[in-house]
């Protein structure tokens, strides 16, 4: 329980906030949405953990406290409030002003953005599952595929490859409205996967780093950055799927708030507690719920995927791979 005190006092806050602004109802929705939020993440928590525990004691601390914030009020109520003001043209005081006073509005808006929320998170899922399943250097392999793709992991670039040419192929399955907004926001998230991946290889050399200067802490600031994408990505879905709860903004953010705390506490839990050393398939059931979530946004452009296929898919692995773990460890034994 010690790593959840926070949580449960955000979590006593959101309720009281919610209940100022909405009554009763409001603290029964933030409730649901707060549940939901972590049903759907805790795959990510899995993954943060594996990059968390590689950096240094600073920046872990940032991304535990600064970091939320940026998840909180950056990923789920501005960043949505930036891609509707991207998309309509509008300027972004006017869409915070719809957002609070015109919430049908918002979500209507919201949701004519989904293709190209879902291109751009799903392609950046993709290729957080490929680099994984591609990593040449991978010595423990949950499943026999997996070090078959690992030896295609030789191949340059290989993950660039296979997600890009996924792309295309899903432009011939799309409306022709829908096609070039895919298209861009797609290549932008494999762009911005590269380039946050590529900077944080980078920093990771000693010998370029000390070049660069300060090389071990531009490396913390790297891997800070593509954690805050990585959850920006996970968010996307969180926050559409929240829309067909409720469309008031103020209590979608207090129950996803919720959901980011204990996501935020689960990752340090499995950190402090080395629990990805102790349960070694975990971190892989975490990734292949990453593809299947990537997946599933990808074909939600074109058919929409209930929140609850999507939260069970992904529990249902990463239990599997926790008995997979245990089961091992036996047999080691």
């Amino acid at each position: 329980m010690q790593y959840f005190k926070l949580s449960f006092f955000v979590t006593a806050l959101c309720m009281v906030l919610a209940f100022f602004w909405a009554g009763p109802y409001g603290v029964f929705i933030a409730l649901i949405l707060g549940v939901l939020e972590v049903s759907l993440s805790f795959d990510n928590a899995v993954v943060n953990a594996a990059v968390l525990k590689k950096m240094d004691e600073v920046w872990q601390h940032y991304f535990l406290t600064w970091g939320i914030l940026v998840a909180v009020f950056g990923m789920r109520l501005l960043f949505p409030i930036v891609i509707v003001a991207a998309a309509t043209g509008l300027g972004f005081m006017d869409i915070t002003e719809m957002a609070l006073n015109d919430t049908a509005a918002y979500a209507e808006h919201l949701n004519a953005s989904h293709v190209q929320i879902s291109a751009f998170g799903g392609m950046f899922l993709l290729m957080v599952f490929f680099s994984f399943m591609f990593d040449p250097e991978k010595d423990v392999h949950w499943r026999d595929i997996e070090e078959k793709l690992s030896n295609w992991g030789k191949l340059e670039s290989i993950e660039v490859i296979m997600a890009l040419s996924l792309l295309l192929l899903l432009q011939g399955w799309l409306p022709e409205a829908d096609r070039l907004d895919a298209l861009f926001a797609g290549v932008s998230g494999v762009v911005l996967y590269v380039l946050v991946d590529s900077l944080a290889t980078l920093f990771e050399d000693e010998e370029v780093g000390n070049a660069a200067s300060n090389g071990v802490k531009k490396a913390g600031m790297m891997s800070f950055l593509y954690l805050e994408v990585l959850d920006a990505s996970f968010s996307f879905d969180g926050v559409i799927g929240a829309f067909a709860i409720t469309q008031d903004v103020v209590i979608i953010m207090l129950g996803l708030a919720i959901g980011a705390m204990f996501v935020r506490s689960l990752t340090v839990m499995l950190v402090r507690q080395g629990t990805l050393d102790e349960y070694i398939f975990l971190e892989h059931g975490a990734h292949y719920a990453i593809g299947v979530l990537a997946v599933i946004m990808l074909v939600s452009m074109r058919i929409h995927v209930s929140e609850v296929i999507t939260g069970l898919a992904g529990a249902s692995l990463i239990a599997y791979s926790v008995y997979s773990s245990i089961q091992h460890n036996k047999q080691s034994a």
